[in-house]
């Protein structure tokens, strides 16, 4: 197996933060729900698309040391490690904001990462090698399918839904607010708890049955 994980909202849970920032800055009442996506219906149903976008380039710039790893995204990776399984991180990310402050997005993700243990050979011990963060969706599935992946892990259904997203490739939705509705093309899992469950029975799998093999 090679497991190619998305970045933003798959391994980085921005809920909180971006709930901090936004009420910081007067966008949304204090009372709303604590979640992304909450503040980000909110300024569109008010028609606050570009106070969005701004909001976005701050948090992705600037807040990213606030935001929190999903639980279980640590074990997930650790269990890959022990099992010599290989990882991929590739994200689709511009390089700066499309509004506001040109911060460096890139290097705000790869110092996030640093910071979390992710390329520390005594904690999770990745190579930056193994971080692809592209500019653009086709680029993206250019990776998935260069690197080699057998699965990939997103957030986003439209990705795994993409035309030209490899067919190869088992693709699997990281749906944590389960707002995906079943019956959907490929699998869904809610945790990383899920996740690494389900890849650990694909592998005892795969392992009894070249064990098998004549």
């Amino acid at each position: 197996m090679h497991i190619g994980i998305d970045f933003d909202n798959t391994i980085v849970c921005y809920d909180k933060v971006f709930y901090k920032v936004a009420v910081e800055n007067g966008l949304i009442p204090p009372d709303m729900p604590p979640c992304k996506n909450s503040v980000r219906d909110y300024l569109r149903k008010i028609g606050n698309e570009d106070e969005w976008t701004r909001l976005q380039g701050l948090v992705y710039g600037t807040k990213m040391d606030e935001a929190e790893a999903f639980e279980g995204v640590f074990d997930f990776l650790h269990w890959c490690r022990q099992n010599k399984i290989e990882v991929s991180i590739i994200s689709h990310k511009t390089r700066h904001p499309y509004i506001g402050p040109k911060y460096d997005l890139h290097l705000a993700a790869l110092q996030w990462m640093e910071t979390q243990g992710f390329f520390e050979p005594n904690k999770l011990g990745l190579s930056r090698t193994q971080v692809f963060l592209e500019l653009t969706k086709a680029d993206k599935i250019k990776r998935i399918t260069d690197t080699g992946c057998t699965h990939f892990i997103d957030d986003l259904p439209e990705f795994l839904m993409e035309p030209s997203f490899p067919k190869n490739v088992i693709s699997i939705l990281f749906d944590p607010n389960n707002s995906w509705e079943t019956g959907s093309p490929f699998k869904r899992v809610s945790s990383w708890i899920e996740i690494l469950k389900e890849l650990k029975i694909t592998s005892n799998h795969e392992a009894g049955y070249r064990g098998t093999k004549q």
